[in-house]
Parts: structure tokens; C-alpha cells; sequence
């Protein structure tokens, strides 16, 4: 059996979808608006003049140029006006999130910053042998900003960290579209200019630069393993007799679910199935797809073979969207309503999963597929100084005065990074003025969705810092 002939390509559609916004500036950059001389709108809960005061002295200049020749998709892009009490940009339902921590911006500076994830499949690196790209290219500016401290972009990943047969390293695109290596993970120097704190679904990246990155891997020992997500959808209403199953194969993350939602959307195709994850393993063998307890005596398939594969390194390479198969179908009859069958994915010699389809060719389940497009994790956008952190800055202060200077017992910063298993490499944060301050924003990017101080004062409470314990309960929510 070869290859079957219907693995062809999807159009190239531009999307648009757009999404609300509770706080801060919204989603997008509107066309025809300067964004530099605009204040975003919404309403700042407490009191916030100090940042919004100053809004009207900032340099129009500032990345103007680059703001307004952005593609504008608000379902992957989104701005803001920061000041030196810092903020959160967000893409909801993409986990790609940009922390500018307090004091990061130069006192009396604003900033109009960006964020977005880029779709195009060339603005992705090539790679070569056992290289993969395992997130999204994303994009955060402008360029040539001066920060005072690191800011934190989080992205997703799809690999399976949990055995360690990868060599990470984290890239950045530089002038004329060439990438270049930031950082191997495990081989940082004190010359390295970031640092990566890899958790199982997302990369937390400290950096001083803004600009273009994106997360890669290499397998050795061909034992590294990618964390796949399989979609298959359908026509929402099927009136003819030809129908059809495209089955996609998805890296893990919840941006390439989210595109492709939205593609089929424009396609008019549905959800058939909640997706089902898949590892895949370096191992050169190829993903195979098969239909199976297809009722003949109302259905055929137009395919020949008995199978379709998507060969390995399509799948492996990671820069390929969208990647699919499609099983042509024909009803033998208008009278039948209903496709019922088995649709069986597996990697050769490796691990699979099987659908039991019952797709109405009638009507579309309600809500199939809008349900999963609208229902991001968090719907803000944008969050801006002390509202986009958990921890209060009087108690933060507190904390920093009393972990930064080293002691004998080492009962400071460098216990405070272990606990919270931010110990990695040690000598990145103790480059830093205040090395307590930088983990603290860290554990904030970390933190996203999590409502509490629990974890933080847990750590601290094992560190014998009981006077932190009480500020926090007199001072914070904790």
C-alpha cells in the first residue's frame, strides 16, 4: 500500500474571529488608529491614575511604525499601554501570554506593546534530521524597547517531557527572516541572554529583547516523544450523496486546535468528536489511518487502499499546519441519515487511538463546535499594574529585603528558586539586581490561572520564614 493521493492540502484562508474584552485595551489594533496617541478603553478597578495620568507625555514614536504594519487578527493579537508598574498581555485560548513585570518599564516611560501569534507556515524555522518545531512562532514587541528587568512570554509545547530524551533550545528570528539560537536548554552560560523554565505543557522565557521566538527540540537515541491531539471533523449539513471525514493531526497545544477550529468553521464542518491525544515517537514510522464497521449496504468509500499514512516527517518536522487526511464517502441513498463507523489512528509499530463515530448528516450537534471556539480559559486581554498580579507589591518588597542578601545558611533567594523548582541554573538570577524579584515573576508568569498565594507561602513556610507568613495575611489575600 502506498500513500493515498487524499492527503491534499487545505486552502490558505485569512481568518478573522473576534473576541471580547473585559479589561485593559481589548483585542486587536483596529485599523487606521494610532495606537501610541490612544488611551485603551475599559475600566481600571481602583486606583490606577498614577499610570494613566502620564499616558499623553509618552514618545508617539515608540514602535508606531511597527504597531500599524502588524496583520490585525484579533483571535491572535493583542496590544497594550504599559507603564512602570507593568502588566499582562494575553491571547485567550492560545496559552501565549507576555508578563512586563513592575518596574520593567523605566519610570515615566509608556509603552505600546504587542503580542501575537504568527500563522503563516514560512514564519517558521527549518529544520533539520531529528529537529521539531514544539510551539507556536510568537511575536512580542516593538523591538529595541529599554527594560529595566526581564519580561516573561509563555508559550505552549508539545512535548513529552517527562522522559528526557530531548535537546531544547529556544530560537529567534533575526533580520531578513534568518533564526538563530538563543539558548540550549542545560547549557546556559552567564552570557546567555534569557532563561527558559520548562514546565510539561508550557515555556515560561525570561528576556530583556523583544522579538520573534519559538521553542525546538531534537530527539537523540530516537526515544524523544511529541504530544499529538486528533480532530476529526464533518460536514455540518450533507444534502448530496458525496460526503466526507477529514482527520487532522494536531501538535498538542491549544493554538493549532484553535486554528484549525476556525478554518473548519469557514469550511462548514463541525466537531464530530471531543479531540483524542496521541505520543508520538521518533521512531521514522509513519501515522496510519484506517475506516472501519462502515455499514455497506448504505455507504462506500471512494478510497482504494485499505489505509492512509501521513508520512513521519511531515508529523515530526512540525511545520506543517493543519495536517490532514480526508475519507471521501458516498451514500448509496438520500434516505440515509446517519454515518456510523470506526475511524482507527495509530503510528506503526507505536501507540493509537480509536473513534466510534455516529455522525447525523441531518443537523449538527448544537454547539459542536462554537462551544470549543468560545470558551477560552480567560477572556481577558489585557491586564494592567497591580491588577495583572497575585502578589501585592508591599508584600512582594518584603519578601525581596529579606531573600536577596545571601546568608551562610543559604536560607535566601537561592532555597526560595528550589522550592518552587525554579533552581535550573542559579548564576542567571544572581546576575540580577534583586535575584528574589526576578523568581517572584516568574512564579507570577507561572501562576496565570491559579487564584492564590498558596503554593508561594507554602515555600516560604518550609523556609522557616514565618514573618512573611503573617505580612501576607495581614497585607494580602492570600
Amino acid at each position: 500500500m502506498t500513500n493515498s493521493p487524499l492527503l491534499d492540502p487545505l486552502p490558505s484562508l485569512k481568518i478573522k474571529v473576534y473576541s471580547s474584552s473585559t479589561t485593559g485595551s481589548g483585542s486587536g489594533l483596529p485599523d487606521g488608529a494610532d495606537l501610541l496617541g490612544v488611551l485603551p478603553p475599559g475600566t481600571y478597578p481602583g486606583d490606577f491614575s498614577r499610570d494613566t495620568h502620564f499616558l499623553h507625555l509618552r514618545s508617539a514614536s515608540l514602535g508606531s511604525q511597527q504597531l500599524l504594519g502588524l496583520p490585525r487578527d484579533p483571535g491572535s493579537s493583542v496590544s497594550g499601554t504599559f507603564g512602570c508598574l507593568g502588566g499582562r498581555l494575553s491571547i485567550p485560548g492560545t496559552g501565549v501570554s507576555l508578563l512586563v513585570p513592575n518596574g520593567a518599564i523605566p519610570q515615566g516611560k509608556f509603552y505600546e506593546m504587542y503580542l501575537l501569534i504568527n500563522k503563516a507556515e514560512n514564519t517558521l524555522p527549518l529544520l533539520e534530521g531529528t529537529q521539531t518545531v514544539l510551539s507556536p512562532s510568537v511575536t512580542c514587541g516593538p523591538t529595541g524597547l529599554l527594560l529595566c528587568r526581564p519580561v516573561i512570554l509563555t508559550v505552549p509545547h508539545c512535548a513529552e517531557v517527562s522522559a528526557s530524551n530531548w535537546i531544547f533550545q529556544l530560537k529567534t528570528q533575526a533580520h531578513q527572516g534568518h533564526w538563530e539560537e538563543v539558548v540550549t536548554l542545560d547549557e546556559e552560560t552567564l552570557d546567555t541572554p534569557c532563561y527558559c523554565q520548562l514546565e510539561a505543557r508550557s515555556c515560561h522565557i525570561l528576556l530583556d529583547q523583544l522579538g520573534t521566538y519559538v521553542f525546538t527540540g531534537e530527539s537523540y537515541s530516537h526515544s524523544a516523544v511529541k504530544r499529538l491531539q486528533l480532530a476529526i471533523f464533518a460536514p455540518a449539513l450533507c444534502t448530496s450523496l458525496e460526503y466526507s471525514l477529514r482527520v487532522y493531526c494536531l501538535e498538542d497545544t491549544p493554538v493549532a486546535l484553535k486554528e484549525v477550529l476556525e478554518l473548519e468553521r469557514t469550511l462548514g464542518g463541525y466537531l464530530v468528536e471531543e479531540p483524542k491525544p496521541l505520543l508520538f515517537k521518533d521512531s521514522y514510522h509513519n501515522l496510519r489511518l484506517s475506516l472501519h464497521d462502515m455499514p455497506h449496504a448504505h455507504w462506500r468509500s471512494k478510497l482504494l487502499a485499505k489505509y492512509q499514512e501521513i508520512p513521519f516527517c511531515h508529523i515530526w518536522s512540525g511545520s506543517q499546519k493543519a495536517l490532514h487526511c480526508t475519507f471521501a464517502l458516498e451514500r448509496l441513498s438520500l434516505a440515509c441519515a446517519e454515518l456510523s463507523c470506526k475511524v482507527c489512528v495509530r503510528q506503526v509499530e507505536g501507540e493509537g487511538q480509536i473513534f466510534q463515530l455516529r455522525a447525523p448528516l441531518a443537523e449538527t450537534p448544537a454547539g459542536s463546535l462554537d462551544a470549543l471556539c468560545s470558551a477560552p480559559s480567560s477572556t481577558l486581554t489585557t491586564q494592567l499594574g497591580p491588577y495583572a498580579f497575585k502578589i501585592p507589591l508591599s508584600i512582594r518588597q518584603k519578601i525581596c529585603n529579606s531573600l536577596d542578601a545571601p546568608n551562610s545558611r543559604g536560607n535566601d533567594w537561592r532555597l526560595l528558586a528550589k522550592k518552587l523548582s525554579m533552581d535550573r541554573y542559579l548564576n542567571y538570577f544572581a546576575t540580577k539586581a534583586s535575584p528574589t524579584g526576578v523568581i517572584l515573576d516568574l512564579w507570577e508568569a507561572l501562576q496565570q490561572d491559579d487564584g492564590d498565594l498558596n503554593s508561594l507561602a507554602s515555600a516560604l513556610e518550609e523556609m522557616g520564614k514565618s514573618e512573611m507568613l503573617v505580612a501576607m495575611a495581614t497585607d494580602g489575600d492570600c
